[in-house]
């Protein structure tokens, strides 16, 4: 029968102390130091190298140990992320240690906002400093339930393949279940056994097997708002909200007069524009995000669309000619809305 297993060699290397040995992976976090020298403003960009426990020491978060002396067996090691840019976190905002604590305490919780605000990123990074592998489920797609929860191959019953979702109960780590207000009830449902004190599911596809939820299974939904904009979306139903423990909310890194230094400095890095052009850019689509909060927009511009107006710019477009190419058109094909878009862009170029 072919058939995952949660067994494997459980070996001492609880990420919170000094025995990591395999699983004590190294992580690049990159500082924008601006300076000047004789007069010539200067960018330097500084690579630290920093491992698993000073990660966890940095956001105060090493007394939530979520494998206390455990390593995962190696069939599943390698779906532990390694090398995610480190996640800027909105001032006032503490996101990576409310959702490891929440992780601890409940062993799940949800995470709501708008597109590119950084979910996706933040659960990425979350499981590489805890060591945790990730199975990641988008509910957008038309999955079928053979793919979630397995089936069997060939003739009779000789040989079953796991679903990614009973994997995960077999090996443990993060479920991440994206675009959750997008799964079909049908699946919603059969999750419930699995998020409550049951902690177990059905396999009603396999002779009724019992499988049991991982000691150190843990569960992470995202999901945009409901609304008319996220075609597809549709109110959580109540069972299942319920058994989200911790709901955190996301939001842009600058909105409206509200900018943010290190989104500056994010675009200037990864697109080699100059600060001013990377001020401009992000004050144009702080007021872009502002006008869509308010409902005078029907799409705020994510961290990744202004990178794309600025990797044009930088190219030698300049940058209304830039929008137009990029920014403008991601934003709706309505030609009224894209002219006041344009107006918007224009006034922080003009």
């Amino acid at each position: 029968m072919v058939s995952s297993s949660g067994g494997g060699d459980k070996k001492k290397v609880g990420y919170g102390s000094h025995q990591l040995k395999k699983a004590d992976t190294k992580h690049y976090v990159e500082t924008q130091i601006n300076t000047k020298f004789n007069g010539t403003k200067l960018s330097l960009l500084i690579k630290k190298t920093m491992s698993r426990p000073e990660l966890l020491k940095k956001y105060g978060v090493e007394k939530y140990d979520l494998h206390p002396n455990y390593e995962f067996p190696e069939s599943v090691r390698d779906m532990i992320p390694s090398n995610v840019p480190e996640y800027i976190t909105p001032p006032g905002k503490d996101y990576i240690k409310q959702i490891i604590r929440a992780l601890y305490y409940f062993k799940q919780c949800a995470l709501i906002g708008p597109s590119g605000t950084g979910k996706t990123h933040v659960v990425y990074f979350i499981a590489e400093i805890t060591g945790l592998p990730i199975w990641e489920v988008n509910c957008g797609l038309q999955t079928s339930t053979y793919d979630l929860f397995g089936r069997y191959i060939g003739l009779g019953k000789e040989n079953w393949i796991d679903g990614q979702i009973i994997s995960w109960c077999r090996d443990g780590g993060i479920l991440y279940l994206d675009e959750a207000n997008m799964m079909k009830q049908d699946i919603a449902a059969r999750l419930n056994p699995i998020l409550d004190t049951r902690g177990h599911i059905v396999l009603t596809e396999k002779d009724n097997e019992v499988v049991k939820r991982h000691e150190f299974g843990y569960v992470i939904i995202s999901m945009n708002p409901f609304s008319s904009e996220f075609v597809g979306t549709k109110p959580l139903n109540a069972a299942f909200r319920r058994r989200m423990s911790v709901w955190l909310t996301f939001d842009y890194l600058s909105v409206g007069t509200n900018i943010s230094k290190e989104e500056i400095a994010l675009i200037q890095k990864r697109s080699g524009v100059d600060e001013d052009t990377a001020t401009k850019i992000i004050k144009a689509g702080a007021e872009l995000r502002r006008q869509y909060q308010t409902g005078d927009l029907p799409y705020g511009p994510s961290p990744g669309d202004l990178m794309n107006w600025a990797i044009l710019i930088a190219d030698g477009s300049d940058p209304i000619t830039a929008a137009n190419e990029s920014i403008i058109g991601t934003t709706s094909d309505d030609l009224e809305i894209q002219d006041t878009v344009r107006r918007i862009i224009t006034t922080f170029f003009s």
